[in-house]
């Protein structure tokens, strides 16, 4: 329990150095953000001064407040979830931009790496207990993917999957003309149809590491006394690899798994951007073109609380994998 609550102090307070950090990036920021939503809005229709005004305490720039006063302004409203409004997809709050867009990052990139780190652990966990087969052997190859830039892959497969053979789409999240957003099979089967390319290329260019990583801590933890003690009760060779084995040899693989979950959100920029999916990376990619500085804080605050998250998650996990963390604690 006492593991837990330090666990859980320390999060907290990095949570809060990165609300703090959120604060005061407007103004480190060149110009004056502000007045360039202003002009932004202005563009769309007259801009009110109780907008301009809301938009001032949203950035903290509000002079007409001291900085301690402007700060917990801008606490009130991060808490209520009060993100201001958005200037690229005006009049959308930034709530409801990252309500719509983050679902289909989470779907896409988060169950892709699962789906990398579910198969590579495994393939490395069987090529580390069969070491020279040729498993084991295939691991340069897959190696080598990861090693190729990621868009260079991405759109290698759409030349090749969406363009030569035309087996997937070529960009968008579904079928737009034939189907609506709905819990219908037919708008999932067009979902997983326009994501099957995009999770193809995370999985292709990520599999190789968790491979690598698993395959190197198999043959490490192999050679260590209690296996072969294990072996020398006679017990199961699925049950040394998997109960004994299997079982130390994956901490690393989820620590950094969990660094890879955090960064689902982050790393959608490049996926999204390549074909064109309608998930949050896109909307960034918009907030930034076009000076939202509201939408940019608001996925800054996503991307923060998915990686604190996910670390958080982890390091409990431990506690279950390894009782060992518990006695030092």
């Amino acid at each position: 329990m006492r593991y837990i609550l330090q666990k859980l102090g320390f999060y907290l307070v990095a949570f809060w150095a990165a609300l703090t950090l959120n604060f005061f990036l407007p103004r480190l920021m060149p110009g004056n953000p502000v007045d360039m939503m202003i002009t932004k809005l202005a563009q769309r229709g007259p801009v009110s001064p109780q907008a301009r005004e809301a938009i001032e305490l949203l950035l903290g720039t509000n002079t007409d407040a001291s900085l301690p006063v402007q700060y917990f302004q801008y606490l009130g409203k991060i808490f209520s979830l009060d993100l201001g409004v958005s200037v690229a997809y005006f009049p959308a709050s930034v709530s409801d931009v990252i309500g719509q867009t983050l679902p289909w990052t989470i779907g896409l990139i988060g169950i892709a790496t699962v789906i990398s780190f579910v198969v590579g652990v495994g393939l490395g966990m069987l090529a580390g207990w069969k070491r020279g087969s040729w498993l084991d052997n295939f691991i340069p190859v897959t190696t080598m993917f990861q090693s190729v830039p990621y868009f260079w892959l991405a759109l290698i497969l759409l030349f090749l999957l969406g363009s030569t053979w035309q087996l997937f789409p070529l960009n968008g999240g579904y079928n737009v003309y034939t189907t609506s957003p709905g819990w219908s099979w037919e708008f999932i089967g067009s979902l997983i149809y326009y994501g099957t390319l995009p999770a193809l290329t995370i999985v292709i260019s990520s599999v190789g590491g968790w491979m690598l990583g698993m395959r190197n801590m198999m043959v490490s933890t192999l050679s260590d006394d209690y296996i072969l003690t294990a072996e020398a009760k006679g017990l199961r060779p699925s049950r040394i690899m998997g109960a004994y084995a299997a079982r130390n040899a994956v901490l690393p693989s989820v620590a950094g798994f969990a660094i890879s979950l955090g960064f689902v959100v982050a790393g959608s920029i490049v996926t999204e951007a390549v074909f064109s999916y309608p998930g949050i990376g896109s909307a960034l990619l918009n907030a930034v073109s076009s000076n939202d500085y509201s939408l940019m804080q608001g996925v800054f605050l996503v991307i923060t609380l998915s990686v604190l998250g996910a670390n958080l998650l982890v390091d409990l996990l431990y506690t279950i994998i390894d009782p060992r963390t518990r006695a030092r604690s």
